[in-house]
């Protein structure tokens, strides 16, 4: 079968400078790309901080007004806690979660951050393992945070099972590469069927490979990075999606 997947920092629901609230066209984008999988960062759990200023901000988590009409499985977990709520990464999914796990990955306390670890039932029962990331904005953060997820991946998904990992990496230089090609023999989308990473950030002028899709077991078909028309006007980052073949034997 086809698997389609899509990820996304939605900069919790806001336009680039926090000017305009846009989640709702997020939402309808969103839903028109149908995708199967929906990995998501900066996404609110719970806030109370814009309630009364803005008045299409909706009453429930985000990650359940945006899987509301489309994905009736999903996955949250907490990347920062404030007082006045929370964001995180999220999965959506059009299938049932077998089991799902936030892992911590901060390395100090400004600078909250996690590993969204969810096994998706396909249909016959086959697992598929997602893991939705976030990582730090400095080298050394992020190379503790690779180690972290490395190890995860190595102790938790078993080899024949299939894996998708996709978020933002924060890793313009692509030295993460190396560590995943070596260590967990998966490859990124759009290296594999264009030569080169998605430009993803800023994006009215992409220039910087921030976001990426990576997989095993899994055979690439098609990618798409949504930078253009009315993606342009919404979250900072561009959306990345993707299309696998699965063997369900």
């Amino acid at each position: 079968m086809d698997i389609k997947v899509l990820t996304y920092n939605i900069h919790k629901g806001f336009t680039a400078g926090n000017q305009r609230f846009v989640l709702a066209r997020i939402r309808e984008l969103l839903e028109d790309e149908h995708a199967d999988l929906v990995f998501l960062q900066e996404i609110h759990g719970s806030t109370r901080r814009y309630r009364r200023k803005l008045g299409d901000f909706p009453d429930i988590p985000h990650f359940e007004y945006l899987a509301d009409r489309l994905w009736p499985h999903y996955a949250y977990g907490k990347n920062a806690i404030y007082r006045k709520g929370d964001h995180g990464n999220a999965i959506l999914s059009k299938y049932p979660f077998q089991f799902w796990e936030n892992i911590d990955i901060s390395n100090h306390r400004l600078a909250s951050r996690s590993i969204l670890h969810g096994i998706v039932e396909l249909p016959g029962g086959r697992p598929l393992h997602a893991l939705c990331v976030h990582m730090g904005l400095f080298q050394a953060e992020r190379s503790r945070q690779l180690d972290t997820l490395i190890e995860r991946i190595e102790s938790h998904v078993p080899h024949d099972e299939p894996l998708l990992i996709a978020g933002d990496f924060n890793d313009w230089k692509t030295r993460a590469e190396r560590h995943f090609e070596a260590d967990l023999e998966v490859r990124e989308l759009f290296s594999v069927l264009t030569g080169r990473h998605a430009r993803t950030f800023p994006v009215w002028l992409p220039v910087l490979p921030m976001d990426r899709i990576y997989s095993r077991g899994l055979k690439p078909r098609a990618c798409a990075c949504l930078a253009h028309g009315p993606w342009r006007s919404l979250s900072d980052h561009a959306a990345l999606s993707g299309v696998y073949s699965i063997d369900l034997g």
